[in-house]
């Protein structure tokens, strides 16, 4: 390379500028030629003539085409294994220096190649940590610890910025929030240096009085900030989810300054959020040093949790348009997408204001490490001297509490899938603070097989009495599969069942709350009080807001540690049996026990079998008789109250079974339709390929109406949704949006089927059933007195209420839903109570919930 030619050219001067830009691809080109023939000769001439150097200042100078050459460079040296390049502290201030120097660029059309080349040195680092002394430089013990010691608590706290002791880590954090390559290169490379820190007691020391921690914890704010206020979920106009289409389901503008959920901006600024969320996980997961760690935490309390979430969610408003919805979302979204134990202990703890255990005496921290937590300890301090209210006063319990009662749906529905996740991922976090809760003793009655047996054919008998379509063992069949998952998965059975946890960390997070105990839920609980009160009013809820419902419903009765006696089935307290002729059972064992003593002679021994064998079927006996049921549970008692609403329904509806079958064989019809054409080797793909998404996003999306996305947990929220008795016809409710659209392609589209097109099979009466409106039945309300329809109207489409009794129970300003909307609800009441019978005879199984003998 002339050296001559380099110092002479001007960065303006594009000749000069393309002479060296092929000189440095030239070079490349060699040592790339090189490496194929296992030779070394240019190699070996750069590492001895410091060509880098001249490489670093040709690069420092040059245009972006010569600065993209000049990254291809020395990323081909970083790759020679021969040559240690990297622990050369010349070859590191040299790449240092054009680093630096090129990233100032305001438009990097290299950026990509250039964080590449920053993940490639830290790469290098974590696999040969002796090289790190040539990128790590420390000033003095003395002074360094002099400077962070006369520093006031507020500055401590927030770390000391010198870019010049450790300048990579600096380079790295500046791009860990882009989006796409550069940001995973970014963050997966600052990752390996912070698991570095293990290995080098200065660069720990270095970290935890760096401001690191205050830069991620001020990012992570930032883009919390970025996303709305205030959310409404809304779904596709074109083409939605079937289940909605065939519902009241309204697809009504956002009110002023209120975001969709489903927009493009919105979906972009909370996978932006939830990847740098998932980076923090991480940073968590692979730090070896418990100071570092400690200081990220501290950070993430203060930065992110004490300053911008809580504050969200005390400012949250039901009447403001929708601030309630965006706070309780973000909430949910964050505890469904995080599963490191110390996070999601932080989050639950802080805002559900539970007290932390005594902590033990803490092993000896660094002098960093002790002065850092005195920082926080003073600034805790001042802050409660404040005014500004804390959880202690107002927590995500009393939010939780209030928006279910809430008249709007949308509050409603995402308060209920907060409640879901906790309960589902994190139900230690809700004893005594979601749930008000009974300790059950170990010698408790328990639920005996006779009267398990009773209950099971008392929902069986409501599943009949929803509808008398009575082939229902497909769909059960596969309850059955999917509560076995759903109940395996729990974070709560591994330790029953003595199952390895997938992730290993279930241990530390019981360690951290408290020892879980056998237990149920207070009847007093306002918990189920308010999911009570929803349930009673079944039919007149959006579609959206039942599918949760019964989710929360479910997820309370997924607990291994929670006994469903009291609250969902019958206390065993509370059993009464028919009496019986004593005498007549005596004379019945005495038969049994002479027949055993002539069958096996007569000793003391076999007299001792032999009372020991009549004691067991008496037994076997006692726990075989079927008992009279006193008190009814209450989810029970609201369940007959809706059936005897679909009864009085029936009885001024001539023809609801008739439209209870029309409306199944819609969703057959479907779901057969879109398998079809998703089989079809005729069929054409999209034009467009499908976004690439964060799998948490899904959770408030269509296709997960029912509940937020989960590994263990898919398979169960499919069976959330209605169907006419099959698994296929379930699955259709579900249909993503960037499947349904393929349907209308061909002419037929959920909608179609709604409105009778004459595309459809169902033209006779679906039309009718679509425009008919019904007034709102109240709880509990068994009879309607219809008076005579106006002239031209048939009866059938003039339900209306007793207009003697008390107001009634309104959805909307008219207290009115159209009869297509009942039947989906009344589809979605059938599938649920079959879920629930299934549930109950899997945590029988395999919970030991029923006594035998």
């Amino acid at each position: 390379m002339d050296f001559h030619s380099w110092r002479n050219a001007r960065e303006n001067d594009p000749n000069s500028q393309d002479q060296l830009r092929g000189h440095v691809k030239r070079l490349t080109d060699l040592l790339i030629e090189e490496e194929k023939r296992s030779a070394r000769l240019c190699m070996n001439f750069c590492y001895e003539n410091q060509v880098f150097i001249t490489l670093s200042k040709i690069g420092q100078s040059g245009s972006a085409a010569v600065i993209r050459e000049c990254i291809a460079a020395f990323s081909t040296l970083i790759d020679n294994e021969d040559e240690d390049f990297l622990a050369q502290e010349s070859f590191a201030q040299s790449l240092i220096a054009f680093l630096r120097r090129t990233s100032q660029g305001s438009d990097l059309m290299f950026e990509g190649e250039f964080v590449e080349l920053l993940f490639s040195i830290a790469a290098k680092i974590r696999l040969s940590p002796g090289i790190l002394q040539a990128w790590f430089t420390t000033r003095g013990e003395e002074e360094g610890g002099r400077e962070f010691e006369s520093l006031g608590p507020q500055q401590r706290f927030a770390g000391i910025t010198n870019k010049d002791d450790f300048p990579l880590f600096y380079l790295l954090i500046d791009y860990v929030h882009h989006e796409g390559r550069v940001g995973d290169f970014a963050r997966t490379g600052l990752l390996y240096i912070i698991e570095a820190a293990y290995t080098s007691g200065d660069l720990e020391k270095w970290i935890v009085e760096s401001d690191l921690a205050t830069l991620m914890a001020s990012g992570l704010g930032a883009l919390y900030s970025q996303l709305s206020r205030k959310l409404v979920v809304t779904y596709p106009t074109e083409d939605p989810p079937t289940i909605l289409v065939l519902s009241d389901y309204s697809s009504s503008p956002p009110m002023f300054g209120a975001e969709s959920s489903n927009s493009p901006e919105f979906q972009t600024h909370l996978e932006t959020f939830l990847t740098y969320l998932i980076f923090w996980q991480d940073v968590l997961e692979h730090c070896r040093s418990a100071d570092v760690k400690q200081t990220l935490l501290d950070h993430f309390q203060v930065l992110f949790l004490q300053q911008l979430l809580y504050p969200s969610l005390l400012e949250s408003s039901d009447i403001d348009g929708g601030s309630s919805v965006a706070v309780l979302t973000y909430v949910r979204v964050v505890l469904d997408t995080l599963e490191h134990p110390d996070l999601i202990h932080l989050i639950l703890s802080y805002l559900m204001s539970i007290p932390d255990k005594p902590k033990p005496t803490p092993p000896p921290q660094s002098t960093a490490m002790a002065r850092r937590r005195k920082s926080l300890d003073l600034l805790s301090q001042v802050a409660g001297m404040d005014d500004t209210p804390t959880p202690d006063l107002f927590n995500l319990v009393d939010l939780v509490l209030t928006s279910l009662r809430s008249r709007s749906q949308q509050t409603v529905s995402a308060t209920l899938r907060l409640v879901s996740t906790i309960l589902r991922k994190h139900h230690p976090y809700s004893v005594s603070t979601l749930l008000k809760v009974i300790p059950v003793s170990a010698g408790a009655q328990v639920r005996t097989i006779g009267a398990h047996n009773k209950e099971m054919e008392l929902l069986f008998s409501l599943v009949g009495d929803i509808s008398e379509d009575k082939d229902v063992s497909e769909s059960y069949s596969e309850h059955l599969k999917d509560n076995l998952v759903l109940l395996e998965s729990h974070p709560c059975s591994a330790k029953l069942l003595a199952l390895k946890s997938s992730t290993g960390r279930d241990e530390d997070r019981w360690v951290k709350l408290r020892d879980m105990y056998t237990h149920t839920i207070h009847p007093n609980d306002p918990l189920l009080r308010n999911v009570i009160e929803l349930l009673k009013i079944f039919f007149s809820n959006t579609v959206e807001t039942n599918l949760v419902l019964t989710a929360v419903i479910v997820d309370l009765a997924t607990c291994s540690w929670m006994r469903p006696e009291g609250w969902l089935l019958f206390d065993p307290d509370g059993y009464e049996f028919e009496g019986s002729d004593e005498s007549e059972e005596e004379d019945e064992m005495e038969d049994i026990e002479n027949e055993l003593a002539e069958i096996m002679g007569d000793n003391d021994e076999k007299d001792i079998f032999a009372q020991k064998e009549r004691k067991r079927i008496n037994a076997l006996k006692k726990a075989n008789r079927v008992p009279r049921f006193t008190s009814t549970p209450p989810i029970l008692e609201a369940l007959q109250g809706l059936v005897g609403q679909i009864r009085a329904y029936r009885r001024e509806i001539p023809d609801l079974d008739d439209k209870l079958t029309e409306r199944k064989r819609a969703f057959q019809f479907t779901d057969e339709l879109n398998e079809a054409l998703l089989s079809s080797p005729l069929s054409s793909p999209p034009m467009l390929p499908l976004p690439i998404r964060n799998p948490k996003l899904d959770s408030i999306s269509p296709r997960n109406l029912a509940r937020p996305s989960s590994a263990a947990s898919s398979s169960v929220s499919r069976q959330r949704q209605p169907s006419g008795g099959s698994a296929s016809a379930i699955r259709s409710s579900r249909m993503p949006a960037q499947i349904v659209p393929n349907s209308s392609s061909r002419g037929i589209s959920p909608a179609a089927v709604a409105a009778g097109s004459p595309s459809s099979p169902f033209n006779s009466h679906v039309t009718d059933t679509t425009m008919r409106r019904i007034k709102v039945l109240q709880p509990g309300q068994a009879g309607l007195h219809l008076p005579p329809p106006p002239e031209g109207e048939s009866r059938e489409g003039s339900v209306v209420s007793d207009a003697g009794t008390a107001t009634t129970v309104t959805v909307g300003e008219e207290g009115e839903f159209t009869l297509s909307h009942l039947l989906t609800n009344i589809m979605i009441l059938q599938e649920f109570v079959l879920e629930l019978a299934a549930l109950v005879q899997v945590r029988a199984s395999l919970f030991g919930d029923v006594k035998f003998a």
